[in-house]
């Protein structure tokens, strides 16, 4: 029997897309408005689930206040009011994509969550772009 459990969590960033080895034009016209060199921000939503067998003693899949903490401690703590190229280390080589960030923070998570639990990680910068992973 698998459960899915699900902690919906909100941050805001700033962030820049572009790649350091072109030419602003052409980062502008990859990239558009979102290569701006003042940076523009995103309040994103974030949903972090967990599947697998609920725990027959307690009837948890996992404790949601426990996976609040960790989502606090390793992503919002990192990640909420900052510039995501200029304050993490996880952006400093790596553009900040939807799809980089949602990649980023499902690596941090698994490694904090142990690995019989099923880990999807859904993203949404804008009310319309979603990114989740992993997409399967």
């Amino acid at each position: 029997m698998k459960v899915k459990v699900t902690r919906k969590e909100h941050f805001n960033a700033a962030h820049r897309l572009f790649n350091p080895m072109w030419t602003d034009e052409k980062n502008t016209e990859v990239f558009g408005k979102c290569s701006n060199p003042h940076y523009h921000g995103h309040n994103y939503e974030m949903e972090v689930s967990l599947i697998g067998e609920p725990d027959p003693e307690t009837g948890y899949l996992f404790d949601l206040k426990i996976l609040s903490d960790l989502i606090r401690e390793h992503i919002l703590n990192a990640f909420d009011h900052k510039n995501l190229n200029l304050d993490t280390v996880y952006f400093k080589n790596l553009n900040p994509t939807a799809e980089n960030i949602v990649v980023v923070i499902w690596q941090i998570l698994r490694q904090h969550i142990d690995n019989k639990y099923e880990l999807k990680i859904k993203l949404y910068e804008t009310e319309r772009n979603i990114v989740e992973y992993p997409a399967h």
